[in-house]
């Protein structure tokens, strides 16, 4: 998928959001140097446009009751379009499943999982993992400490902008 050209304001208008989404909109055209007419055309151009997938809030995984953070490597026994496919869709189901990567290499997925305790982990692993999915083998790494966190995409300037 070819990358959507942004100029110096999209930019702006992208990095501010995504520092705080909640950013009242009379204030962001402040930063950005632009009307607020402007700046919401922009944003809705944003919207349509796919740039701008949604607005949420961080959580810290910890005080909700989900300290356990885990990244699984999942091979799976048969790679094929559906296969491929159903798996991706069964991860989307899964609230705890919170990012599933396709990727090369020995694995095929790579996935994120937040779960409330190692027991509930094993729970998660049996019902999708040990059952009939197509999972040949499954690897835990498991998250000792998170020196950083971050969703926030660096947003660099094309030479011809300045």
């Amino acid at each position: 998928m070819p990358a959507i050209t942004l100029d110096r304001h999209d930019r702006l208008i992208l990095d501010a959001l995504q520092q705080d989404a909640g950013v009242p909109l009379r204030e962001l055209a402040e930063r950005v140097h632009l009307s607020v007419a402007t700046c919401q055309r922009r944003i809705t151009q944003l919207r349509a446009s796919g740039v701008l997938l949604k607005e949420v809030v961080l959580v810290d995984r910890a005080k909700v009751g989900r300290p356990l953070t885990v990244f699984v490597s999942v091979e799976l026994a048969v790679q094929n379009d559906a296969l491929l496919r159903q798996f991706e869709r069964l991860m989307q189901a899964e609230v705890e499943v919170t990012a599933c990567y396709e990727i090369a290499g020995e694995a095929d997925f790579m996935l994120i999982v937040v779960a409330a305790s190692m027991e509930s982990y094993h729970a998660f692993t049996r019902r999708l993992f040990t059952s009939d999915h197509n999972v040949r083998q499954f690897k835990s790494n498991f998250a000792m400490h998170c020196a950083k966190y971050e969703t926030r995409i660096p947003l660099t300037a094309p030479s011809e902008d300045g």
